[in-house]
């Protein structure tokens, strides 16, 4: 089983409507603190991603931010972090950001969050990483995203293995109980579609 140092954390540039979500964000940033975990993210200082970052910040943590020029010249960036790195373009955060981390997280977010998760698991479908990935589903946000993967599944366009790809839980102390199980076997790229 691998130590997990880093998480890199997909959240919204927004709060949302319900604030239970900031909530969620600031307490998982405390528990990632807590247990000496680095926050790796998009840099931002805005939504539920400034959130956890700040929620690490101020419990002692170490957070680096990783965000596109084009964001930080519109002063979203997050000044207050141990570390903020401005890169050229979206593709290079990205990048970035699965190279620094050890896991990934995804609270709730929009189409950005959503993007990033779902590199991260193709990636992993296609054996270029093998980083566990958890949807964290707190009042059951990703429900919709979720069953439209099980729907891809049984249309046949993707395998059943798939589903080992990711983990999904609604607390954020299974988030960390997913992080520190031990890894399912490791996907095969190769497998038959059908």
């Amino acid at each position: 089983m691998t130590k997990i140092n880093s998480i890199c954390v997909f959240c919204g540039a927004s709060n949302g409507v319900n604030p239970q979500h900031k909530e969620n964000a600031i307490a998982f940033g405390k528990m990632m603190a807590e247990r000496g975990i680095t926050l790796i993210y998009g840099g931002g200082r805005i939504g539920l991603m400034g959130a956890v970052a700040d929620a690490v910040m101020e419990n002692g943590g170490n957070v680096v931010g990783i965000i596109p020029a084009h964001l930080d010249d519109i002063e979203v960036g997050h000044a207050g972090l141990s570390e903020l790195i401005v890169c050229k373009s979206m593709y290079e955060r990205k990048v970035e950001m699965f190279r620094r981390s050890d896991a990934f997280v995804t609270l709730a977010g929009g189409l950005g969050s959503l993007d990033e998760a779902f590199e991260a698991l193709t990636l992993r479908q296609l054996g270029i990483h093998d980083k566990p990935l958890v949807f964290f589903n707190a009042l059951g946000y990703w429900d919709k995203c979720l069953d439209m993967i099980e729907g891809i599944i049984e249309e046949g366009f993707a395998r059943p293995s798939n589903r080992q790809l990711y983990s999904v839980t609604d607390s954020l102390e299974g988030v960390f109980e997913k992080l520190s199980a031990e890894p399912g076997p490791k996907f095969d790229p190769k497998e038959k579609l059908l």
